[in-house]
Parts: structure tokens; C-alpha cells; sequence
């Protein structure tokens, strides 16, 4: 089998993915992009894996994928944004994901599950990301996006906690998918996403057009507990808008677990 093209998705007149490295086995991707910070040329390096041994998900938990198969990258940057901006970050993120997976799937209706997941019309995830962030005299001084794409992964090879709530790019196709063309796809729509934040463009309206849980009842993990509660919208600022038994809270935080057709009756209890 011919190994994928990798520097091929390249760019030298983007910001972000002007180069691409490869690394067949690496323990993370987002702990070298960070590391590629301090080297000359290492802002928006494009840091590729086929297998990381310390992946990491949101929340702490590993990111699981067999080699070979998906699109794991992460990139670097220095963001010029204020800390109040910089949590659109992951929003801005997440679109280009969608951006870059709907192009490969055309036909299939792709969303985004509030914060950053991209999901497929059944809400199988399809992707995710992870953004690490670091302030400096209370400005943001660094971030590195690290997303994470199921493309050629059979749905039946997939361990069966994961085949319960995930999918592929290749399932939705009925095909192999390229992944030096998705991953080039992606680094352009993620280098016009962050230059059009920098420029003052709040990616929020676009995220409300394909969230995928509004009107619908959901759980949501803060960390320290869990709340249900109607999914409302996404506010203005980013915020999940959740009508609860106790009354509408605006989550910056947390993670939806659970997403339910059926809305919470009107003062029901959850």
C-alpha cells in the first residue's frame, strides 16, 4: 500500500499548515506542536501522526485509534486574540472540521454537538478536538489545536463502547477517503476560521446554523456534576443555553453526554 502524501497538503502561503511532519508513532501530537513553538518555523506547523501512544481526548481521556486509518493533527499557534475571544477558539476549530469532513461526504448532513464535536446526522461522531491554551501576563500567548477525524475506520472494527456512539468518513462515503486531500482541505478551512476570529468575526452564527441539539433534551458534564435540561441555543458569546428544572443556565463549560429527541416537559423535572 502506498503511504499517504503527507507533505502534499502543505502550503507555504498559509499561516497554519505551511509545513506538514509525519511521524509514523508519536506519543502525542499536540505535546510536539507545542514543542515546535519554541523552534523557528514551528508556528502552524502541521504535526501528523498515523498512531499517537498518548493521545488525549477532552476531559483527560486517551484518544483511541488504531494506526493508519484516521487523521490525527495538531498545530501551534499564537493566537491574536483577547482571553475573552479565545474561547471562540475550539468553535472556529470545530467548523473547519466540519467544513473540511462535510467536502468528502457530500449529500450527508454533518453538525456540530456543542462545544467541538462534529457529529453525522444520527449523531454518531464523526470527530473532535482538543484546544490547550497557555496565558501570559493575562493575555493568551499560546494555543495548539489538536483534532482528531474517524476517515477510513469500519464501524465494525471499532471496539463496541466506541461503535455505540461513532462513525467514519469512509461509512457516510461508502468509500475510502483520501486523508493528504482531507487533511489539506482542513488546514485551509482552519487557517481562514482563525484569521477571520483575529479579524473580529464571531464564528457563533455559523455554529448555531448546524448545532445539532437544539430543542433537544441532553445531559451535560461539567466535571463535578452532571445537568439535564432542554438544549435552548447557543448564545451570542458561545454559550450552551440549557432550560432546566431549576430555570435556563448558559454553560460555558462542560461536555454533552447524553441527547435525547424528546424535550423536557414544560417544569418537568429532569
Amino acid at each position: 500500500m502506498t503511504e499517504p502524501a503527507w507533505p502534499m497538503a502543505a502550503d507555504p502561503a498559509r499561516r497554519i499548515g505551511s509545513a506538514v511532519e509525519f511521524h509514523e508513532r508519536i506519543g502525542s501530537t499536540n505535546d510536539r506542536a507545542r514543542e515546535a513553538l519554541r523552534e523557528p518555523s514551528g508556528v502552524g506547523l502541521a504535526v501528523v501522526a498515523d498512531e499517537q501512544t498518548a493521545g488525549r481526548g477532552r476531559r483527560g481521556r486517551s484518544w483511541e485509534s488504531p494506526a493508519g486509518l484516521n487523521l490525527m493533527v495538531s498545530v501551534g499557534l499564537h493566537p491574536r486574540l483577547d482571553p475573552v475571544a479565545s474561547g471562540l477558539l475550539g468553535i472556529a476549530a470545530a467548523l473547519a472540521m466540519r467544513e473540511a469532513c462535510a467536502a468528502v461526504v457530500p449529500g450527508q448532513r454533518l453538525q456540530v454537538k456543542w462545544p467541538n464535536d462534529v457529529v453525522a446526522a444520527d449523531g454518531l461522531k464523526v470527530a473532535g478536538l482538543l484546544v490547550e491554551t497557555a496565558l501570559e501576563d493575562g493575555r493568551l500567548a499560546e494555543a495548539v489545536i489538536g483534532m482528531g477525524i474517524n476517515v477510513n475506520w469500519p464501524r465494525a472494527a471499532m471496539p463496541p463502547e466506541i461503535r455505540a456512539r461513532a462513525t467514519s468518513l469512509a461509512e457516510l462515503a461508502g468509500a475510502p477517503i483520501d486523508r493528504v486531500d482531507l487533511l489539506r482541505g482542513l488546514l485551509d478551512a482552519l487557517d481562514a476560521e482563525v484569521a477571520a476570529l483575529e479579524a473580529g468575526t464571531s464564528p457563533v452564527a455559523r455554529l448555531q446554523a448546524v448545532s445539532a441539539i437544539d430543542g433537544r433534551q441532553v445531559a451535560v458534564d461539567l466535571g463535578t456534576e452532571q445537568l439535564e435540561g432542554t438544549a435552548a441555543g447557543i448564545s451570542d458569546q458561545g454559550l450552551l443555553l440549557l432550560d432546566t428544572h431549576a430555570g435556563r443556565v448558559a454553560l460555558a463549560i462542560g461536555e454533552v453526554v447524553a441527547v435525547r429527541d424528546a424535550p423536557l416537559a414544560a417544569g418537568a423535572q429532569p
